[in-house]
């Protein structure tokens, strides 16, 4: 949003209290126009603003599509804005709520890019599913609109061929995609055959019948196809014995026919992901917490099916290299976001915010309804509005202590998968300590009231953070202020962040972990055997432990805020083997020693010969050697002499 030229600030029939200073402050001292009824009784101070040049910010969220009829009638439909600041800082039962308006009004003209999008295209394909005397009705009311396949699994009985839609008998084994491209595989599959009389007959049945639709309707009154099938996109489903359920359902696939914007959620990066490296396993976070399965295993790296992806977030929640983030929008937004909230909040005169992440719809109906018919929320309680609550994980509930919140609320809706936001959580709650973070998990307005308006509030962190850079970087900024200098946090299994320890007996020193470490975090040195750890970039994905093949490696979550973690650090090291011919060093001492020691007169190949000298010379003198031993098979003869011009004369000359 660009920065407004004034802002209209309306009491509500003076049902709340606003102050025009602290609001002209936080939108940079901008004309702020004060009035008591902008959507009845002073309407003409609306229009008045929007005839003008520049931007009208009004402060009001109910009548916002109100004012929006009103730009497009006066042509200025561009220079609109509207923020609400009553339900989420107007009503409010006790004191005034004017730090909490002004960080919100604040937050209002942070930058939001839009959400990337691709067209994904229904051509009105629908194939239904369930009991005759449900899915044929349904057919019947939706053949005029769109192109049905009806699939019963009985004989419908008497009835008469259908002549606007297909109608077949079958068990429908498999399906897969989302809508636009649905693909179903049917067993038993027998298609209605149009011709002859009396009641409708089927032909053959055939197995593995295959087909394609854009639009699937599930009315057979069995669980659902997809796992968190209302995420499922062209997915309707509805109990056949509930009439009015299935009403709705055909309704709503009569409108499932078109182009449709298919926002692209997350941004995914392979080069970044963890999963795989030479077929050794690693880390597998998003692929067991994505609900809709749209993430699959792809070798070194996962595949996201941007079509079945619901957005959720829950990937990028989890994902501990940034490969999968969320873009709707990005994390960096909202970062920016809960900053500007903290700062001006306190720039106003607040002490201690308390944020409460919520989602649009459930939340904010939330919120909604205790403003209008409850104590609504606390002044120090500010709402930050989030696409989806499972998205919403450690990183982000650390920024928000970091930037200056004292506490943190996470409100899920009944539908959230409340799994993955504990887990996070839990996993913030060990770096930031205890009693600053919860989850809000009530049913109704007057619950939410009653743990929000009761909280003990801590104090928020003296110093505030800029949160920059990616989930980790902001993660690590956070721990520091939150914790004193230089502490190790202990972390709960399975954590992001961690150190790798190596059993230096066991170790060989094979570099076999370096080599296969996806983000670098182990190195070596090409001057002496040695392994080197970064603390700060490990993603603890575990390839190190599956690849070493001595099982020396073992990791252990954690979360050093010293210095000394963002530099390398020796594991573990020894003195090189000098070689016995031209002194190079080489190798590990202690395993060529090992060797020498296992195979010298104790191993045919070495009894007897200067086999074992071998072992311990360089890659070239070894070669060297054994091309110049007595029978050796790579020296094929001595060398023959050069030719020279003398020979040639020599044997010219007459003898």
């Amino acid at each position: 949003m660009t920065a407004p030229k004034r802002l209209l600030l309306c009491t509500c029939e003076d049902t709340q209290a606003v102050d025009p200073q602290t609001a002209s402050t936080a939108l940079g001292g901008i004309d702020v126009r004060t009035v008591r009824a902008l959507c009845m009784g002073n309407v003409d101070a609306a229009a008045k603003a929007l005839a003008q040049e520049g931007e009208t910010l009004i402060a009001c969220g109910q009548m916002s599509a109100f004012f929006e009829d009103l730009a497009e009638e006066l042509g200025a439909p561009e220079r609109l804005a509207t923020v609400d600041i009553r339900d989420r800082a107007g009503w409010t039962d006790t004191g005034t709520a004017f730090p909490k308006q002004a960080a919100l009004l604040a937050e209002s003209l942070v930058a939001r890019p839009d959400t990337p999008t691709r067209d994904v295209t229904s051509e009105g394909t629908c194939l239904i599913l369930g009991p005759a005397h449900v899915a044929v009705p349904a057919a019947e009311s939706l053949a005029g609109s769109l192109a049905v396949t009806c699939l019963v699994a009985e004989d419908p009985g008497d009835m008469a061929p259908p002549a606007t839609y297909d109608l077949a008998l079958g068990r429908l084994k498999k399906a897969g995609g989302a809508l636009g491209r649905f693909a179903v595989e049917v067993d038993g599959y027998r298609a209605a055959d149009p011709g002859g009389r009396g009641a409708v007959r089927f032909g053959p049945a055939a197995d593995g019948a295959k087909s394609t639709c854009d639009i699937l309707l599930d009315l057979r009154g069995e669980g659902p196809l997809f796992s968190a099938d209302h995420k499922r996109e062209g997915y309707v489903r509805a109990d056949p014995g509930d009439p009015i359920a299935v009403a709705r359902a055909v309704a709503e696939a009569r409108e499932l026919q078109g182009v449709f914007e298919k926002p692209l959620y997350i941004r995914f990066d392979p080069g970044l992901c963890a999963h795989s490296r030479a077929s050794q396993p690693g880390c597998a976070r998003c692929l067991s917490v994505c609900p809709t399965g749209a993430i699959t295993s792809a070798g070194d790296t996962v595949v996201i099916d941007t079509d079945v992806c619901a957005g959720c977030g829950e990937c990028a929640a989890v994902c501990p290299s940034g490969a999968a983030s969320y873009d709707d929008p990005p994390v960096s937004v909202l970062f920016a976001r809960l900053r500007t909230l903290a700062s001006e909040f306190r720039r106003a005169g607040g002490q201690a915010p308390r944020a409460l992440f919520h989602e649009a719809d459930w939340g904010g109906e939330m919120i909604r309804l205790s403003a209008r018919f409850g104590r609504g929320l606390p002044p120090d309680v500010i709402p930050v509005e989030v696409s989806s609550i499972e998205g919403v994980g450690h990183a982000e509930t650390l920024a928000a202590l970091g930037v200056g919140f004292a506490s943190v609320a996470v409100m899920p809706g009944p539908r959230s998968d409340t799994g993955v936001i504990l887990r996070e959580l839990a996993l913030a709650e060990a770096i930031a300590g205890q009693g600053r973070l919860s989850v809000l998990d009530v049913s109704d307005p007057d619950a939410m009231e009653a743990a929000l308006w009761d909280a003990e509030i801590a104090q928020p962190v003296a110093d505030p953070i800029l949160p920059l850079g990616g989930r980790r970087e902001v993660t690590r900024l956070a721990g520091t202020a939150l914790n004193v200098p230089d502490a190790v946090l202990e972390l709960p299994e399975g954590a992001p962040y961690g150190a790798v320890v190596i059993d230096t007996e066991a170790c060989t020193l094979c570099l076999a972990c370096v080599s296969l470490c996806p983000v670098a975090a182990l190195g070596d040195n090409p001057d002496k055997p040695q392994v080197t750890f970064r603390e700060a970039a490990c993603l603890q994905c575990g390839i190190c432990a599956s690849t070493c093949p001595e099982d020396a490696i073992t990791l252990a979550p954690r979360l050093d805020l010293s210095k000394e973690a963002l530099a390398p650090r020796v594991l573990n090291e020894e003195e090189p083997f000098d070689c016995i011919n031209c002194g190079k060093p080489f190798g590990v001492r202690s395993t060529i020693e090992k060797i020498v020691e296992k195979l010298e007169d104790k191993h045919w190949m070495f009894k007897g010969s200067d086999n074992v000298k071998l072992i311990q010379m360089c890659d070239d003198c070894r070669i060297s050697a054994q091309y110049h031993q007595e029978g050796s098979p790579f020296r094929m003869g001595d060398r023959p002499k050069p030719r020279t011009t003398d020979d040639y004369l020599k044997e010219r000359k007459p003898h």
